[in-house]
């Protein structure tokens, strides 16, 4: 399975929740996770995409630490049923 099939289902279960999942690029700043997760309610989450068994890189894993060291919700998902539970963490929090 590919990468953008997750990153797919996760925006389209992103959206039937009634947010937004959009993709985030930093030209200053390399390593950034791939989409910034905004649900109703002012709830705030960042996700790193990867295909199946794979992993954040060095930098990625850098950027996802100083993330959830400022107190954000940071995630890795490379597996469709993750989605639902990675929402529900963003949605409760």
């Amino acid at each position: 399975m590919l990468e953008k099939r997750i990153e797919t289902a996760f925006v389209k279960a992103t959206q039937s929740r009634g947010g937004l999942c959009l993709k985030f690029v930093s030209p200053s700043m390399a390593g950034v996770p791939d989409r910034i997760v905004l649900l109703p309610d002012g709830h705030l989450g960042f996700v790193e995409m990867k295909a199946p068994g794979k992993h954040p890189r060095p930098l990625q894993v850098q950027r996802l630490m100083q993330l959830k060291q400022l107190g954000f919700q940071v995630f890795v998902c490379d597996q469709l049923d993750q989605i639902g539970g990675m929402l529900d963490a963003i949605q409760t929090a």
